[in-house]
């Protein structure tokens, strides 16, 4: 069922399946509420799912004004306060990921547990060479074809419009405060770090994430990419229901492995500050140029995962360069 909601101006378009506690899923980027397809297949006999559509995304028209994490993270909380919905169950899939980590540390009274599914970071460093080359060309204008058919078929702006919004999130990324780890320590609910073994963060980092919130976990799907729920749905149902459970997990004999990651990230980053703080003392930092800066949030095609519901999940993965169209976090359009 699709319906739109007004938040604060904002007529935001949302798509609704099965009864009980309300768990909202956030798309990626050029995502829809169809991102969510496999998901809707399980997913609903346990709970209610809510699958709302970001200002300039799908059937939600943009707005004026620059993108952030915090304005979309206020659109999700105007979104759950209007339904009436909260404390919710809170999964965010690649760039949807920021977005909720904003809004449970904005608003955690609105999120009783967090999912970052492929995406989210602790330090741009967090994410992987390939990941990071989406944001400049020439990935950049590779991943913006993946998603701009289906921006032109569903926007409500028109497809002359989809510039506009393609630099507004790129510039979303490259401009990203990045959460710090102090942050992370101070989330109040559950975490959930879910993603792919060949995904867009490295998996030392997500463990190092998870490792350092209060009541943190892990789950590294195997033989997975960027799009996990779409290469294996049953398993990740299976893990997204097991942790939206209200009760302890059963860790009958922890010996420490998460903690040790974090620490071990929290060495790590301290030595390399060390070493940058010795270079500009020396005056070599001076040489640094463009290829130094900080490298954006991933931003990720998630959404594009579930262009047609019927597209089938790629069978392999490559380690060569993909074809245009079937970039990290997307999957072939269909013809």
């Amino acid at each position: 069922m699709g319906a739109y909601v007004d938040v604060d101006g904002l007529n935001m378009y949302y798509e609704v399946a099965g009864e009980g506690e309300p768990v909202v899923l956030v798309h990626g980027t050029g995502g829809f509420a169809d991102s969510w397809a496999a998901q809707r297949d399980l997913l609903p006999d346990w709970y209610q799912l809510f699958m709302p559509e970001c200002r300039g995304h799908g059937r939600t028209a943009d707005v004026e004004g620059p993108y952030t994490y915090e304005n979309f993270a206020d659109d999700l909380a105007g979104f759950i306060e209007a339904l009436e919905l909260g404390p919710v169950r809170l999964v965010g899939w690649s760039n949807g990921a920021s977005v909720v980590l904003r809004l449970a540390l904005r608003r955690p009274d609105l999120v009783s547990r967090l999912v970052l599914l492929s995406g989210g970071v602790l330090d741009p460093a967090g994410q992987t060479a390939a990941a990071t080359a989406l944001s400049v060309d020439p990935g950049r204008s590779r991943l913006a074809e993946t998603w701009r058919p289906l921006y032109e078929a569903l926007s409500p702006d028109g497809p002359e419009h989809f510039p506009v919004v393609e630099e507004k999130l790129n510039r979303m990324w490259r401009e990203a405060t990045p959460v710090t780890k102090d942050q992370i320590a101070a989330l109040p609910m559950p975490l959930l770090v879910l993603q792919g073994d060949d995904d867009c963060i490295e998996i030392a980092h997500a463990a190092a994430l998870a490792g350092t919130a209060p009541d943190g976990r892990l789950a590294v799907i195997p033989g997975t990419s960027h799009i996990s729920p779409v290469e294996k749905p049953e398993l990740v149902n299976l893990i997204l229901l097991d942790f939206f459970e209200d009760k302890p997990p059963a860790r009958l004999f922890p010996l420490g492995s998460l903690r040790s990651a974090a620490e071990a990230a929290g060495a790590g980053n301290a030595s390399a500050a060390q070493s940058t703080g010795a270079r500009e003392i020396s005056g070599s930092a001076a040489a640094a140029g463009p290829a130094n800066a900080a490298a954006p949030e991933a931003p990720g095609t998630s959404g594009t995962a579930a262009v047609k519901a019927d597209t089938p999940a790629p069978s392999a993965r490559s380690s060569a360069a993909p074809p245009a169209g079937s970039e990290p976090g997307s999957i072939p359009r269909a013809a």
